[in-house]
């Protein structure tokens, strides 16, 4: 039977300790020291873009599991992230991932599309973790243990994977929509407020793509290209 969590295991997790340690599987060894053997990461990528969906991903990588520079994806570039993606896929238990569009995130919010992302990423996982280790200060809204990591993708080698699985499928998308929407540059911004994705705003307003609930997207006349 597996421990209770989380007023059991809070102990396992000081965070005096947790910032000491460089091992990028310590947050993993300790949840399996508690009694846990399938340990998924979890990360999404794209709640800052003003186009596109959000995407998530989930992973579970095996005890001491090797994946030569992945870390967080924001630190990797484009094509590395290229060259990891399939090896992450090789050597993971088992990954997931979630797409939740731009329509629902203007209906409702980015936090809870990233959630909800996050949330199915996790349910698409074959077998189901047991434990959690989840990227910032919001928990995931499922009865799994878990536990939240600010700058997870940093510190902990499960996340770091599901990072780079995020990104490299959202970059994936916002490609395909370039080849719909090409005045938009998404090819090369994926979405983001660059100086050039601002500029096309300005002049051609905003596409099918865009979130329309967000600041800078908003006050511009809804064309489309």
């Amino acid at each position: 039977m597996k421990p209770a969590y989380p007023s059991k295991n809070l102990s396992l997790f000081p965070e005096a300790v947790i910032s000491s340690r460089p091992d990028s599987l310590f947050h993993e060894d300790l949840a399996r020291k508690a009694g846990y053997h399938l340990i998924a990461g979890v990360d999404e990528a794209g709640r800052g873009p003003l186009a596109g969906p959000v995407v998530a991903a989930a992973v579970i990588v095996p005890e001491n599991c090797e994946l030569d520079g992945v870390r967080d994806s924001k630190k990797m570039t484009a094509k590395a992230r290229k060259k990891a993606f399939p090896l992450i896929c090789e050597q993971a238990l088992a990954t997931g991932v979630a797409v939740v569009s731009h329509t629902y995130i203007d209906e409702h919010n980015i936090l809870k599309a990233a959630l909800k992302a996050m949330r199915s990423a996790v349910l698409a996982l074959d077998p189901q973790p047991e434990f959690l280790l989840v990227d910032g200060i919001n928990g995931i809204p499922l009865s799994i243990p878990q536990r939240c990591l600010k700058k997870g993708d940093q510190r902990s080698l499960s996340i770091s994977a599901a990072s780079v699985m995020a990104k490299v499928y959202r970059d994936r998308i916002m490609c395909c929509y370039h080849k719909m929407c090409p005045a938009y540059g998404f090819d090369k911004n994926k979405g983001y407020g660059t100086s050039d994705h601002l500029r096309a705003l300005e002049k051609y307003g905003p596409s099918r793509f865009h979130r329309f609930t967000f600041k800078r997207v908003l006050g511009h006349d809804q064309r489309e290209t």
